[in-house]
């Protein structure tokens, strides 16, 4: 939908809700009063496909099917292989689960000291607080706790998250998120950032939302105040596809940063949408304008019934090798695994070293030309006289 090569931002307007008023349009609780959720709903607006048809059939039973309007607009009407499209309507095939596949595919729930928290790593926690999204990512590794399809019955203990955080001194860096926390409460968000900041060791905390792309609406000036009013809060947006970076998404972000919030971006390299040189660019090329630094693209996690979006490790490591020296270094993601049963995250790139027997390094840069870096201890020394 947008040239590869242009840095001009998608502006849809209201589309197929041209008769609603635009204070609705920007309300973001009209937004998601008015999410599609069935397949009727989604047939009056979109020629779907027999394999859309047979996702919508059962996709209630595993994670719940819902796109705000705003979102929903940014689809191709006629065409399932729409990148927007394959993100959040479910397909067949997510009822076809592989052997490698698991509910729990990052081994959150081993390390989960009490409801809401995962310490996986000494200094940071993951702090669950939502079990509710704005639209629902068909590949999301949270299927078994958003949305409550499954029955998993899970419901954030937000007190005891806190009380945790505060008996343990070593948490010096909290990452909010769910579900998508910005769907609570002016009021709720602010107390649970008003109570992190008055612990005295957390001295870092992040948010991770996918609310500014599905429901950039959401972005209002009371929530900016709330957000004013703790130190070191930085937000971690999910972006995946050039198609998603519109001009209301570019607006949102330059808000947030005139507001002093950093920005980063984690998208998940997914098979059809994102999983070439080009769309990575152009998307990476929109981010830095848009004031967010590109910084993690995970590897599509072993969710059970994930198989048909997922790439081989190889691709995203090829991305990488065809990103390095042909843009920014600013632009540039990191490409990690969340690795399988609890491992975290394990940073896989591109092989540009070579050691050689005397401790000499060969050096392998963007064009594929070598280079020589030789080891401190095999170099002859030479003096001044």
């Amino acid at each position: 939908m947008f040239p590869n090569d242009s840095l001009k931002y998608w502006f849809k307007g209201k589309g197929h809700w041209s008769n609603v008023s635009d204070k609705d349009w920007l309300d973001w609780r009209w937004q998601m009063k008015n999410r599609i959720k069935t397949a009727d709903g989604f047939s009056s607006f979109l020629n779907l496909s027999k394999d859309e048809k047979d996702g919508l059939k059962f996709a209630e039973n595993r994670l719940s099917v819902a796109v705000t309007p705003y979102f929903f607009n940014l689809m191709d009407p006629s065409d399932s292989n729409c990148p927007i499209r394959k993100q959040v309507i479910p397909v067949g095939n997510e009822s076809v689960y592989k052997p490698e596949e698991v509910w729990d595919p990052v081994g959150e729930e081993s390390d989960m000291p009490v409801p809401s928290i995962v310490h996986r790593y000494p200094d940071r926690v993951l702090f669950l607080v939502t079990d509710r999204c704005a639209s629902y990512c068909r590949y999301c590794t949270r299927s078994r706790l958003v949305s409550n399809a499954q029955g998993y019955g899970f419901h954030p203990k937000i007190e005891a998250g806190l009380d945790y955080i505060k008996q343990n001194s070593s948490i010096r860096d909290v990452l909010i998120s769910g579900g998508d926390p910005l769907l609570l409460s002016d009021e709720k968000i602010g107390g649970i950032l008003s109570s992190l900041s008055k612990i005295e060791h957390v001295e870092f905390i992040r948010i991770g939302t996918r609310v500014p792309v599905f429901l950039p609406q959401r972005i209002t000036s009371s929530l900016l105040n709330v957000f004013s009013k703790s130190a070191n809060l930085w937000l971690s947006l999910h972006v995946n596809h050039p198609d998603e970076c519109t001009l209301l998404l570019k607006e949102t972000t330059h808000k947030l940063a005139k507001a002093g919030i950093p920005l980063g971006n984690q998208s998940v390299l997914l098979k059809g949408i994102n999983d070439n040189i080009d769309i990575m660019k152009s998307l990476i090329h929109r981010l830095l304008i848009m004031k967010v630094k590109p910084y993690y693209l995970y590897q599509c996690d072993l969710i059970k019934g994930s198989s048909h979006l997922r790439t081989d490790v190889q691709v995203g490591i090829d991305i990488i090798k065809g990103l390095r020296g042909h843009t920014s270094g600013y632009a540039i993601p990191q490409f990690v695994i969340d690795s399988p049963n609890g491992g975290g995250k394990i940073p896989v790139s591109p092989n540009y070293t070579t050691f050689e027997r005397d401790g000499s390094i060969v050096l392998e840069n963007y064009a594929g030309q070598n280079y020589t870096y030789p080891s401190i201890n095999n170099s002859a020394a030479s003096f001044i006289e």
